[in-house]
């Protein structure tokens, strides 16, 4: 059947999801879109996946997580954590400590030789956003961050909610 044929009148009708204008799927793609293009910059650079520089940036403001606390912190699938967790080990790029009493708990932290991938890639990225923004004037990046905000608190919490 040719994609300007009549649809067939006998056919059940479908709920209709205009996906171009449903917000999940704009923020998904949006999100895609820029993160592929920061992770090409740093990658070219550095050979750093995604999730590796994630967990990097988190560790670096954040040190002595668990690679948990890295998964719950970014809301990145535990298992890609773990991943790239193993990976910044190897490369010596973070370093694991056992925390303290508890000896099944580890904790993580950059390295000098981290820190030095961080301080070269979080200006680089910084750079990216402020032409991401560009296009905004003061007001409009301060709604933004407004309504970024609420929906991650407010909205989510209404929309876990609402499960059917």
């Amino acid at each position: 059947m040719s994609s300007d044929a009549a649809p067939d009148s006998t056919s059940p009708q479908h709920a209709r999801l205009e996906l171009d204008r449903f917000l999940p799927y704009r923020l998904s793609v949006l999100s895609n879109r820029v993160s592929q293009d920061i992770a090409g910059r740093y990658h070219a650079r550095f050979g750093l996946a995604i999730t590796e520089w994630r967990t990097m940036a988190v560790l670096a403001i954040d040190p002595d997580l668990s690679a948990n606390g890295v998964a719950d912190r970014t809301a990145m699938d535990k298992v890609a954590v773990s991943r790239a967790v193993a990976r910044l080990l190897e490369r010596g790029l973070i370093e694991r400590e056992i925390h303290g009493d508890d000896r099944r708990r580890s904790v993580l932290r950059l390295t000098e030789a981290g820190y030095s991938v961080y301080d070269e890639v979080a200006p680089m990225v910084l750079a990216c956003e402020r032409r991401l923004l560009s296009p905004l004037d003061d007001e409009e990046r301060a709604m933004l961050d407004r309504l970024i905000d609420k929906l991650g608190g407010a909205g989510l919490e209404a929309m876990v909610k609402g499960k059917d």
